[in-house]
């Protein structure tokens, strides 16, 4: 049961300029699905999200999965040894097997921060970014610097006007490997322990 129109958690959610997996994707793939053909050590959101999608596929669970299905409740019955499960909607289910997936970022946490209902400009969190949303000649206030705002910052830095950064402690950072850059030049190593074709409409896996 998936309580969106569709599948993706995350990947789908957050579109803010710069979204990108902040680790290197092989260790953001499924042990059985490798994907030797991520165009970066760290994609964007848009490849991530195409990867998800072609799994759903390719291991025939996009029609297995119900969208627009939130679970408000859910209560082991010990005596049936099932699980009572209750939507949104009131609609009443009962499972052998409960698997809970919902994810320690699908809810985001704006600050109440005195005075932010004056404010006469554009505010929304970056797990709510909106495609039409101007940065180019703005001045631009970002609070936090966690790994949202880690990315977003580069990305928006060239158009705006300006951009302040608001944070509490600082972060420690390291340089990001990037194609091109001094902090990718050293060679490297890739053995290949299973790959998938992904240019396929559904994933092909083999060993090597």
């Amino acid at each position: 049961m998936e309580k969106a129109d569709r599948a993706g958690g995350v990947w789908r959610d957050n579109t803010y300029p710069g979204c990108a997996c902040d680790i290197p994707a092989p260790l953001y793939s499924y042990s059985f699905a490798q994907n030797p053909l991520w165009s970066r050590r760290f994609p964007p959101q848009s490849e991530i999200l195409d990867y998800l999608d072609r799994c759903l596929a390719g291991f025939g669970l996009a029609d297995r999965v119900r969208y627009r299905t939130e679970v408000h409740a859910a209560d082991w019955d010990e005596a049936g040894s099932v699980w009572r499960l209750v939507t949104a909607t009131g609609e009443r289910i009962e499972a052998d097997v409960l698997v809970p997936a919902m994810g320690q970022l699908s809810r985001s946490a704006t600050p109440d921060i005195p005075g932010a209902q004056d404010f006469g400009g554009t505010a929304l969190h970056t797990a709510h970014w909106r495609p039409d949303t101007e940065v180019r000649g703005k001045r631009i206030a970002v609070i936090g610097t966690g790994a949202s705002a880690i990315q977003l910052v580069p990305s928006i830095v060239d158009d705006a006007a300006q951009v302040t950064v608001f944070q509490r402690s600082p972060a420690w950072t390291l340089p990001r490997p990037i194609a091109g850059t001094a902090a990718c030049a050293a060679p490297r190593t890739v053995e290949c322990l299973c790959s998938c074709d992904f240019r396929a409409p559904a994933p092909r896996c083999c060993r090597t």
